[in-house]
């Protein structure tokens, strides 16, 4: 299976279930893994059959940014749902990482797969 990669790609939004959370912004690090047929690009090195990263990454920044979110979870779901709609990947593997929010830990986070039924 080809794949294309965004990693580490960092949102700073309202995330966060507690008073003090939801007055600022916090770091959440997104990494991708999107199932795409890359040999149709590749074979005639054409832009217009490639999965663009750069515009996937910033539709994702756009969707996390766009209103205050309590759960970690909510934004891995939220962020499959939008790959897999809005650029017919047929599967996706979603981490979402919040670094600092438990002070003995660099990060913690999420992990989910989900593909076109």
């Amino acid at each position: 299976m080809d794949k294309v990669l965004v990693r580490e790609l960092r949102i700073d939004t309202v995330i966060g279930v507690y008073e003090w959370e939801k007055k600022i912004k916090q770091t959440l690090l997104i990494d991708l893994d999107m199932a795409w047929d890359n040999q149709r690009a590749a074979g005639g090195d054409q832009y217009e059959h490639a999965l663009c990263y750069e515009t996937v990454s910033n539709r994702l920044i756009a969707l996390i940014t766009e209103q205050p979110i309590e759960l970690i979870e909510t934004v891995a779901e939220m962020i499959a749902t939008c790959v897999l709609a809005e650029f017919q990947v047929p599967w996706v593997k979603v981490k979402v990482m919040k670094p600092g929010a438990v002070k003995q830990a660099a990060a913690v986070g999420v992990e989910i797969e989900r593909s076109q039924h």
